[in-house]
């Protein structure tokens, strides 16, 4: 009996700078992985630990929780934003989709669960999520769509699988439908780290589609370097194409000519870009970097 109550070593376990992309990002490719940041110092997170731990243990395997102190290791929690703690942040397919801060109680943490890999009997949500994500890359969108619905039907709620269907839509250009999709997620979720990248997303397509063609823009700011607007609206149709380094060096130019052009226009769709990227992708962790050196240099 008290074999089956004991979870296998690797469903809850600490992670470092070093080893976070093994622990979270990898494994969260093929199931949900809850990072919780914490510090020694932090009471509210000595209260959650026992809790989400007893939690994550219940799920039965589906879900595994990965713990990283923040005294240690700060890097991926600023880079994530986390400004207080405990802060618990749930990684899907390699990218963070839902969280919350504080410590909350046992039946709210163990709703938050549910919400990211269904209630139980529900059957295997990750195998039809893998199954839809497979068909899509496959182009057959409408199968894929089919198997979201097949979740959605289940749970309704299940915030991986809007946004998932959610991106698909963007990917096709239905940004109204995109954007119906995303009103779906529960009020507690609306914030979470995917649904904002996607409505991030969902806005830099629209801003995209009044832009001229790529080759006239990039003769303009070739014509002249000076001409910020042709540099900022270049920046966005090289991110429609998904040039996204480049995107980022042509706003960071603007920053660094004209901090005040247009508001701090150029930084704030910088940030953005972010957003719509995610916070690990590479372009956005360099684009943070290049950002930091010419706002604190």
């Amino acid at each position: 009996m008290l074999a089956e109550q004991t979870p296998p070593a690797s469903l809850i376990k600490d992670t470092t700078t070093a080893t976070f992309r093994q622990d979270v990002i990898a494994e969260s490719m093929t199931q949900p992985v809850l990072v919780d940041f914490w510090a020694p110092w932090c009471g509210p997170c000595k209260q959650l630990t026992p809790i989400i731990e007893k939690a994550v243990k219940a799920a039965g395997g589906k879900v595994k929780l990965v713990k990283m102190n923040i005294d240690e290791h700060p890097s991926i929690a600023g880079q994530l934003g986390i400004q207080s703690i405990p802060a618990v942040y749930a990684f899907d397919r390699g990218q963070p989709v839902d969280g919350f801060m504080g410590a909350l109680p046992e039946g709210q943490v163990a709703a938050f669960i549910e919400r990211l890999v269904g209630p139980a009997g529900a059957g295997n949500v990750d195998e039809l999520l893998a199954e839809a994500e497979a068909l899509a890359a496959e182009g057959n969108a409408a199968g894929a769509a089919e198997l979201y619905g097949a979740v959605l039907a289940e749970n309704p709620d299940h915030v991986p699988t809007l946004s998932r269907l959610a991106k698909l839509h963007v990917d096709g250009g239905d940004l109204d439908a995109a954007r119906r999709i995303l009103d779906m997620v529960p009020a507690k979720s609306a914030s979470s780290p995917e649904v904002a990248g996607l409505r991030a997303e969902i806005e830099l397509a629209e801003q995209s589609a009044s832009l001229g063609d790529l080759a006239s823009l990039d003769a303009a700011v070739s014509r002249d370097p000076s001409d910020l607007q042709a540099r900022f609206d270049l920046a966005l149709a090289l991110n429609a194409r998904q040039r996204r380094d480049e995107a980022a060096d042509h706003l960071l130019a603007i920053v660094k000519r004209d901090r005040e052009w247009t508001d701090d226009g150029a930084r704030k769709q910088l940030v953005q870009l972010f957003e719509a990227w995610g916070p690990m992708d590479p372009a956005t962790i360099a684009g943070r970097r290049k950002l930091s050196s010419l706002l604190f240099r």
